[in-house]
């Protein structure tokens, strides 16, 4: 059973960044694809950044320029740069994995308020 934990949720201000992570205790290469989700309060989960084993990422626009996502094999992590955040970024942010099932991890909240 592979779990997924994330980290580096917080509170910043407009125009602040943060960087998530997301731990897993198997190997990523066992993914299809990874990616990080949010859902903000009253809303539906909505999918941020794909990226597949190969190929390119996928971007939600509304992150755009704004957000990168990466990967460290030897770590089995992949993270989520968030630069420029606004309050509509705010939202408990998830860590997916998909290979022979679905994987999220616990979720971590990011707050963007002055």
């Amino acid at each position: 059973q592979v779990q997924l934990v994330e980290s580096g949720g917080g509170l910043v201000q407009p125009g602040g960044s943060l960087k998530l992570s997301c731990a897993s205790s198997g190997s990523i290469f066992s993914f299809n694809y990874m990616g990080w989700y949010r859902q903000a309060p009253g809303k539906q989960r909505e999918q941020v950044v794909l990226m597949p084993r190969t190929g390119s990422k996928i971007y939600a626009d509304s992150v755009k320029g704004r957000f990168t996502m990466s990967r460290d094999n030897f770590k089995n992590m992949v993270f989520l740069q968030m630069n420029n955040l606004t309050p509509e970024d705010t939202a408990v942010y998830y860590c997916h994995g998909n290979g022979t099932r679905a994987y999220w991890g616990q979720g971590t909240q990011v707050t963007v308020s002055s």
